[in-house]
């Protein structure tokens, strides 16, 4: 048996749809071909893995004026609230508005496009995942 599964359209990957999730979710290599291009299947656990090990949160939370502020170097998101708490939950909440934009229109932009990364890790990831990222499991 060979360890990964390719399929040159997607019809015949439908036909075969468990052997691709299958493949995909014990982290063996699953593609299907489309046109000119060919997508992996991926799972999601696996991806976010490697996606955390790669994308480095680069968070500074600052405590300042009874408050405090999160903000991450070179990407147009922060949040503010009087608590840790309630600042790295906004971010979090701001952090997904990002990727909604990243994903309606700041894909193309030159200063924005290589964000992939940390928009997948976003979409992949719960709140309460992202405020770990967010500061790294320490305070």
């Amino acid at each position: 048996m060979n360890a990964s599964v390719h399929y040159d359209s997607v019809s015949e990957a439908r036909k075969h749809l468990k052997n691709v999730f299958d493949a995909a979710g014990q982290g063996r290599v699953s593609t299907v071909r489309r046109d000119s291009g060919r997508v992996a299947i991926v799972d999601v656990g696996r991806l976010r893995h490697f996606l955390m090990s790669v994308v480095p949160s680069r968070a500074q939370v600052v405590g300042e004026a009874g408050g405090w502020s999160v903000f991450i170097p070179g990407l147009p998101v922060a949040a503010d609230a009087e608590s840790f708490d309630d600042a790295v939950a906004d971010m979090v909440q701001a952090l997904r508005e990002y990727a909604d934009d990243w994903q309606d229109h700041l894909r193309d932009a030159p200063n924005h496009r290589d964000n992939w990364g940390l928009v997948q890790l976003i979409e992949l990831s719960s709140d309460s995942e992202l405020q770990a990222w967010l500061v790294n499991g320490d305070r």
